[in-house]
């Protein structure tokens, strides 16, 4: 992300031996102070469109709360835009994205929804934008500011130092821009205040980049880091200490952990988790997420838990499934439903639409892939299903925190694994 908008990032904590645990983007360095913003702003925008006879019964924007200011407050750190800013992998596609849509973009207005640094905006004036609003609650605003004046973009870029629903915008906008996808996509996501945005300023028709996410999920083995963690207590200089496993086991996967594996520690194709469409999803959409899965594992190996990630795909309005409601197609599968085999989306050609996927095959972006570990592997052996449901739901706490529950069953053993991202 960014910068922070109003719903919530709270920066990940620090790096453990197999990644990173919980957290933001990355408490050392991390990226989640923009998602809290976010979260706040992801309640109840104000639809301008189709939805204009609701609009009375709309509540009002969210209060700030402690866990705003908390967020807005990890967010003006300048480790967090710095990672941001040097995973070239994830910078350079919205700066692709950009010059790719600059029709879109040339003489045009524009929004950069958490805008922290203000690279975005700046990217999006070097297209020609007529004026960009780049908002931001985070103090980094302040120095968005002074880069802007820097780069004698003054009078394009204005930076509004506030949340989403507190600003004031006296014109709609052409085009958002918003780099808002958080670790499993949602989490602390920004994405209620790119809803927002769009229900209060986008003219229809108009331009948002990315227009799509989509969110994977599937099986994982990982000997080395389970080894690494667990195993190592066996047997510590000649020393049984394997009394300490259950509390090595709570600590280095009780919660979610950010790492980064490859396409080998894959046991399947992914399962989409959701898809989600920037033109038509709602707000509750956000509150939780569920699917079934049915999995047939391509190798024999120790099943060691399960990972996420996503990808985000910028296209044109006319690319967009701006007509037809958003839908995740899995949700809600019966038993009697094929296992899942979907392969992620490559770009071959100049012609399809730009990706920015953090795929294990794919290069490596600070956001690497969420992983839920079980506290014990289990043997499968190739072609054995695995199947459950997985429900991602905004933790009643904070609205900036993830409740995840994971049901699996394989070999006739079922499971239940409860998981917090905080």
């Amino acid at each position: 992300m960014s910068g922070s908008t109003g719903v919530g990032n709270v920066p990940r904590q620090q790096q453990t031996s197999g990644g990173r645990r919980g957290g933001g983007r990355g408490r050392k360095g991390g990226r989640r102070s923009r998602e809290v913003f976010r979260a706040s702003e992801s309640q109840h925008p104000q639809k301008k469109d189709a939805s204009d006879d609701q609009q009375d019964l709309k509540s009002p924007p969210p209060a700030c709360t402690d866990f705003d200011v908390a967020y807005f407050e990890a967010y003006a750190h300048i480790g967090i835009h710095e990672e941001m800013i040097k995973d070239h992998v994830r910078t350079e596609a919205y700066r692709d994205a950009v010059m790719q849509h600059q029709s879109f973009i040339q003489g045009k207005v524009v929004v950069d929804v958490g805008c922290g640094t203000g690279i975005l905006s700046i990217f999006c004036a070097q297209a020609g934008a007529k004026r960009v609003y780049a908002v931001d609650a985070s103090a980094i605003a302040v120095q968005a500011k002074e880069v802007v004046k820097a780069n004698n973009l003054a009078e394009t870029v204005i930076v509004l130092h506030g949340r989403v629903e507190d600003v004031e915008i006296d014109e709609q906008v052409d085009v958002i821009i918003s780099e808002w996808m958080g670790y499993t996509l949602l989490y602390e996501s920004m994405l209620g205040s790119v809803i927002t945005a769009r229900d209060r300023w986008l003219k229809h028709g108009g331009l948002i980049l990315p227009c799509t996410a989509t969110l994977y999920l599937a099986p994982i083995t990982h000997p080395d880091r389970y080894n690494d963690s667990i195993d190592f207590w066996r047997n510590v200089y000649g020393i049984d200490m394997s009394a300490m496993l259950p509390v090595a086991k709570q600590c280095a996967f009780e919660e979610p952990c950010v790492e980064t594996i490859t396409g080998e520690n894959v046991l399947t194709w992914p399962h989409v988790v959701k898809h989600v469409d920037c033109y038509t999803i709602q707000l509750n959409e956000l509150e939780s997420i569920s699917t079934r899965y049915k999995f047939q594992s391509m190798m024999r190996a120790p099943l060691h838990g399960f990972a996420f990630w996503f990808d985000v795909e910028f296209s044109g309005p006319a690319n967009s499934s701006i007509i037809t409601p958003s839908q995740s197609p899995l949700i809600g599968i019966s038993d009697d439903d094929p296992v899942d085999d979907i392969p992620t989306k490559k770009r071959t050609n100049l012609n399809e639409p730009l990706v920015l996927s953090t795929a294990p095959e794919d290069p490596p972006t600070h956001w690497q892939q969420t992983l839920i570990y079980l506290y014990d592997p289990i043997e499968v052996e190739q072609d054995q299903i695995i199947e459950g449901s997985v429900t991602l739901s905004q933790s009643k706490e904070n609205r900036r925190f993830m409740n995840i529950h994971l049901q699996y069953s394989s070999g006739g053993r079922s499971f239940v694994k409860e998981s917090v991202f905080r």
